[in-house]
């Protein structure tokens, strides 16, 4: 979810700071909650800004870039090892589940053969 815009942020906080209606009838016109409004005001009195907060951009990947690369050049050298022994020559640790989805996004396939 994004954040709301800073002309959004400064529209309700002049409105709360001309007064004459309540924070629930400023949440309803401009579509926010009263809790957002409260936060947004309480951040004011004390940071002194209205902006946004950082977002937390998640979890960085344990299989990006170069070590993709590498699980691509085991898959062709290993071309029938299984999830299990490709995780142990790459030598990350990382879910079966995660190394599977890797190789989904490589557009790689494991080809077992029958024994």
């Amino acid at each position: 979810m994004r954040p709301y815009s800073m002309d959004l942020r400064k529209r309700v906080v002049a409105a709360c700071d001309r007064g004459g209606k309540t924070r629930e009838q400023i949440a309803e016109e401009f579509g926010v909650s009263t809790a957002w409004i409260r936060r947004m005001l309480q951040r004011r009195r004390e940071t002194g800004s209205i902006a946004p907060l950082p977002q937390n951009p998640g979890r960085h990947p344990k299989l990006s870039g170069q070590r993709k690369q590498r699980l691509r050049g085991l898959v062709e050298r290993y071309p029938d090892a299984t999830l299990e022994e490709l995780r142990r020559k790459l030598g990350v640790r990382v879910a079966l589940s995660t190394l599977h989805r890797a190789l989904v996004e490589l557009k790689l396939t494991l080809k077992k053969n029958p024994s």
